[in-house]
C-alpha cells in the first residue's frame, strides 16, 4: 500500500469546540488528498421551511426518540448493562449478536443532534448510556456484549460471522461524533482503550506474530480512519491500511466457530475472494461492498494512494454503469442481500437495502471530496431522495429494509424480509439507526470549499456560515428543491476583498440548455466546470444569485439489457422517480393492469390526492390504457396486431397520477409498481442501445 505522507501522520489531535467549527462525520486532515473540503456541521443550518429542514427536525422528535425506545425494549441496552454489571450469562443476549452497533449509531446521531439541543428522553439517553459502555469494557479494551456475555472462549475466533470489528468500528464512530460535539468525553476514552486493543491483537507487518485477519463485514476500515483523523493517532490509519491491503489475500483465512452462521456463503460475499487493487468488478453483500468502497477512499486520501483511489473508481465504474436501479439503490437479490450480474435489476425482488442505500451515499460523498467530479453528487441525490428518503415513513417511526419497486397486488408481505408496509423496527435493526445518524449529520454533506471558493451540492433552505478563500463569509440560500428547479443564494455578510467563486452543482437531470442563471436580478451568462455553474467575482453583502432549472415530467426507459423491465417505462421530475399507486385507481384496477401511453404528454401538478397532502407538493398527470383482467390466462398465443405488452388494450384512454416514490406506502392499498408497461410510437421498434454518459 501507499505510504502515508509525513504532514497526515504527523498531525496533532484536533478538539472540536477549541477552535473553529465542530467538523463533521467525515473530516479529512490538511494533507489529506482532497479537492474539496467539507463543512462543519455548525456552518451549514438548515430550515424548518425547506423540505430537508423539515425532515432533519422530524428525525430530531419523532425517528431518533423511537430508535431510543426501541433499543430499550428490545433489549439492546440490557445486553450492555449485564456486562457492565458483571453478571453475565445469567440471561441470553437479546437480539442479533452484533445489536450493540445500533447503540452506537444511535448515540452518534445524538451527538450531532446535540449540537441542536436534544429532548429530554433523548439527552437521558445521551447521559446514561457512555458511563454504560466504559462500564462494560474489559480492562484490556476489549468491547462487545455478546461475545463478552455469552461466549468469551470465541473472541477473535469468528472473523467471518462475528461482526466483532464491524461493531467496534461503530463505537469508534460514535466516539468521533461525541468529541467533536463536545459530548461524552468518556466515550473517547474508552475509544483509546478499544485501539489500543486492536493494535496490540491484529497484525500490522506480516510476520509480527499478532492475529492477521479482516472482518467478515468491512465497516471499521473507514471508522479507524476517522479516529486518526480526530485523534492525530497514526497507528490507527496504519491498522486501516492494514486491513484493506489483508483483504482478499489468499494466504488470510476468514475463521467461523459454527455458532453464529454456516459456510454456503462464497468469499465474494465477505469481499474476501480477491485482493482490493486487483478487483474491477462490484459484488458480493451490498452493504459490505459499499462500507468497504468508503473505508478504501479514505485510506487512499490520507496516504496519499493514488492507486487505491483509482481501484475503488474502477469498482464504482462497475456498479453505476451497470448494477444500480433507477432509484439509485443496490442489490437486486434477496438471497445473500447481494448485488447481482450486470443488468440483472428485478424491480419486484429488489432487495435494495436502506443501508446499502446510505452507504452508497457515504461512498460518493467521499469520492466527491476526493475528485470534485459532480457525478458523485449526481449519485448521492438520486439515491437520498428516492431510495433513503422512501425507507421512512411520513411520522418517522416506521421504515424499509428492503425497497421494492414493485409491491404486487395481494402481496403476502407476512415475512419480514419482504414486508407490505413499514415496519416499526427489525430483529436485525441497522437500518433505522443508520437512518437517524444520517439525517443528524445531513447538513455535513451539502456544501464544500477550496481555495477558490464554495460549492453547492445539494440545494437546501438554510444558511451558511464559514471561513472562505480571504475571509468570514455569511450566505442564506432559499431552494424548493427537490419540487423545483430554484436555488436562490443571497450574500448576507462577506469581509473578504478579494474575488472568489461560488459554484452551484447542475444536475445531471437538467440540461445545461435550460439552466437560467441571474445575479442580483440581471440575467448573466456563466462558465461551467465539472458540472457546475461557476460564478468567480467580488462578492459583497447583498449580491445575490439565483439558478433556476427547468424540471419536466419525463419518461426513462432501461438498457434493453435489463430484461426485467424491457418494454416498461419510468416517470422522473428532477431528481425524484414517480411510481403508480392502487390508491390512485379505480375499483377493480390493479397496477398490473394498466400501461403508460407515451405517445401522450406527462403533467405535473399540484393536486395532491388525499393522505398525501403536506407530504407531497407535486404530483404527475399521465395518459394510460387498461390491459384487461389480470385473471387471463397465464400463457396464450400472440396473433398479429397485438401489442408488445402480450394482450389487447382499452380503446379508452385511463387517466393515471403518479406520486413520488419516497411518498409510497403511506396510504392504505400499499400495491405499487415503479417501472410501468409502456406504449408509445415506437413500441414495436427493436430498443436503440443505451450507453452511460461519463460526466466529469
Amino acid at each position: 500500500m501507499g505510504q502515508i505522507g509525513n504532514t497526515a501522520a504527523q498531525e496533532p489531535a484536533r478538539r472540536s469546540g477549541s477552535a473553529g467549527p465542530a467538523e463533521g462525520p467525515v473530516s479529512p486532515t490538511a494533507g489529506a488528498m482532497v479537492r474539496w473540503r467539507p463543512l462543519g456541521v455548525d456552518e451549514v443550518v438548515l430550515s424548518g421551511g425547506g423540505e430537508l429542514g423539515r425532515w432533519q427536525q422530524r428525525n430530531s422528535t419523532r425517528t431518533l426518540p423511537h430508535c431510543i425506545e426501541r433499543l430499550y425494549s428490545s433489549g439492546a441496552v440490557a445486553n450492555l448493562e449485564r456486562v457492565a454489571a458483571g453478571v453475565w450469562g445469567t440471561e441470553p443476549h437479546r437480539g442479533m449478536h452484533f445489536s450493540d452497533s445500533d447503540v452506537y449509531k444511535v448515540l452518534e446521531a445524538v451527538a450531532w443532534d446535540s449540537r441542536r439541543g436534544l429532548p429530554s428522553g433523548v439527552e437521558e439517553f445521551a447521559g446514561e448510556v457512555p458511563g454504560l459502555i466504559s462500564r462494560a469494557q474489559r480492562q484490556d479494551g476489549y468491547l462487545n456484549s455478546w461475545f463478552q456475555g455469552q461466549h468469551p472462549e470465541l473472541v477473535w475466533r469468528d472473523l467471518r460471522w462475528g461482526h466483532e470489528l464491524y461493531c467496534a468500528g461503530h463505537f469508534l464512530q460514535a466516539a468521533v461524533a461525541n468529541r467533536r460535539a463536545d459530548r461524552a468525553p468518556e466515550l473517547f476514552e474508552v475509544a483509546n482503550k478499544l485501539l489500543g486493543h486492536l493494535l496490540a491483537t491484529f497484525s500490522l507487518d506480516d510476520g509480527d506474530g499478532r492475529l492477521v485477519g479482516v472482518c467478515g463485514h468491512p465497516e471499521v476500515e473507514t471508522a479507524l480512519v476517522e479516529f486518526y483523523r480526530l485523534s492525530g493517532d497514526a497507528r490507527a490509519l496504519r491498522l486501516a491500511q492494514r486491513q484493506v491491503g489483508l483483504r482478499g489475500r489468499a494466504d488470510v483465512a476468514l475463521p467461523s466457530s459454527g455458532r453464529l452462521g454456516d459456510r454456503r456463503f462464497p468469499l465474494s460475499y465477505f469481499l474476501h475472494h480477491a485482493p482490493v487493487r486487483e478487483r474491477a468488478l462490484a459484488t458480493g453483500h451490498a452493504v459490505r461492498e459499499l462500507y468497504l468502497q468508503a473505508g478504501v477512499v479514505d485510506v487512499a486520501v490520507e496516504a496519499h494512494d493514488q492507486g487505491l483511489l483509482g481501484a475503488s473508481e474502477a469498482i464504482w465504474e462497475d456498479l453505476f454503469a451497470t448494477k444500480t436501479y433507477i432509484t439509485g439503490a443496490h442489490g437486486s437479490r434477496h438471497r445473500d442481500e447481494s448485488i447481482g450480474d450486470a443488468y440483472e435489476l428485478p424491480g419486484d425482488r429488489a432487495y435494495a437495502e436502506t443501508c446499502a442505500a446510505i452507504a452508497s451515499f457515504q461512498w460518493n460523498w467521499r469520492l466527491l471530496l476526493a475528485t470534485g467530479r459532480a457525478r458523485y453528487a449526481d449519485a448521492m441525490e438520486r439515491v437520498f431522495w428516492n431510495t433513503i428518503a422512501g425507507s421512512v415513513s411520513r411520522p418517522g417511526t416506521e421504515f424499509f429494509y428492503s425497497n421494492t419497486m414493485h409491491l404486487r397486488t395481494g402481496h403476502d408481505g407476512t415475512d419480514e424480509d419482504s414486508p407490505r408496509s413499514r415496519l416499526s423496527w427489525y430483529e436485525c435493526a441497522c437500518c433505522p439507526p443508520n437512518l437517524a445518524r444520517l439525517m443528524a449529520s445531513i447538513q455535513a454533506y451539502l456544501v464544500t470549499k477550496d481555495s477558490s471558493g464554495l460549492q453547492v451540492h445539494m440545494p437546501f433552505t438554510g444558511t451558511v456560515s464559514t471561513t472562505g478563500p480571504s475571509g468570514p463569509v455569511e450566505l442564506e440560500l432559499r431552494s424548493d428543491h427537490p419540487w423545483g428547479g430554484s436555488t436562490d443564494v443571497e450574500v448576507r455578510a462577506c469581509q473578504s476583498s478579494q474575488p472568489w467563486a461560488l459554484w452551484v452543482r447542475l444536475p445531471d437531470w437538467a440540461g445545461r440548455e435550460g439552466a437560467q442563471v441571474a445575479l442580483n436580478g440581471s440575467r448573466i451568462a456563466v462558465s461551467t466546470e465539472g458540472s457546475y455553474i461557476k460564478v468567480d467575482r467580488q462578492w459583497a453583502a447583498g449580491d445575490r444569485l439565483t439558478v433556476s432549472l427547468s424540471m419536466p415530467a419525463r419518461s426513462v426507459r432501461a438498457n434493453w439489457k435489463v430484461d426485467a423491465v424491457r418494454g416498461c417505462a419510468v416517470v422522473q421530475r428532477g431528481p425524484l422517480v414517480y411510481c403508480v399507486e392502487a390508491d390512485d385507481l379505480a375499483e377493480g384496477t390493479a397496477v398490473e393492469d394498466v400501461a403508460l401511453d407515451l405517445a401522450q404528454p406527462l403533467t405535473p401538478a399540484n393536486d395532491v390526492p388525499a393522505g398525501l397532502e403536506g407530504y407531497v407538493q407535486v404530483v404527475v398527470h399521465a395518459s394510460g390504457r387498461h390491459l384487461g383482467s389480470s385473471d387471463g390466462p397465464l400463457y396464450e398465443d400472440r396473433p398479429a396486431g397485438t401489442t408488445n405488452l402480450g394482450g389487447p388494450t382499452s380503446p379508452e384512454p385511463l387517466a393515471l397520477t403518479l406520486v413520488p416514490y419516497f411518498a409510497r406506502g403511506n396510504r392504505p392499498s400499499l400495491a405499487m409498481r415503479v417501472w410501468v408497461p409502456a406504449l408509445g410510437p415506437d413500441d414495436q421498434a427493436a430498443p436503440a442501445t443505451v450507453s452511460v454518459k461519463e460526466r466529469h
